[in-house]
């Protein structure tokens, strides 16, 4: 079957590939990459995406994006790790969510209550549709780093 995208290395890619494997030059995913492009040049060993993949212990279809992504985004892209434009989850609490919690942490707990419980914090939180939803995890996170969380706290 022919290959959609084809990988050809240039002497210096070969070289800097080279000195990663021989190396372990970055961490191992990148050496893998960089072993599954010298076999897949095919003016060098030219092997199967199979043949790789199965030395290389990986599938065929990352072969495939490696060699995909050689050709579409170039030899530093398929070499170093792609960084996350956007982090995988937003944060629940911005600056300002943040300020009312602490205003909230340092005033009078509602009335039958002796302090804040983080639970309580968080269902103040929501009952006040400052978030739609939140942990006490998080509550108590972002009031450590506040240095506000103190021993008083009931987890109840």
């Amino acid at each position: 079957m022919e290959k959609k995208y084809v990988v050809r290395l240039a002497e210096q890619e070969r070289n800097t590939l080279q000195e990663i494997t021989k190396k372990l030059k970055g961490g191992s995913e990148k050496v893998k990459r960089a072993q599954i492009l010298l076999k897949a040049d095919i003016e060098g060993p030219n092997w199967t995406d199979e043949k790789i993949a199965e030395a290389f212990n990986c599938s065929t279809k990352t072969v495939e994006n490696i060699r995909q992504r050689l050709v579409t985004e170039g030899f530093e892209a398929t070499i170093n790790r792609k960084k996350r434009t956007i982090p995988p989850k937003t944060k629940l609490l911005d600056g300002e969510k943040e300020a009312k919690l602490i205003a909230m942490r340092l005033g009078e707990p509602p009335s039958g209550y002796g302090n804040w419980s983080l639970r309580l914090l968080r269902d103040q939180l929501i009952e006040l549709k400052i978030v739609e939803t939140i942990s006490h995890e998080t509550v108590r996170q972002a009031l450590k780093k506040r240095d506000l969380q103190n021993k008083r706290y009931s987890i109840g």
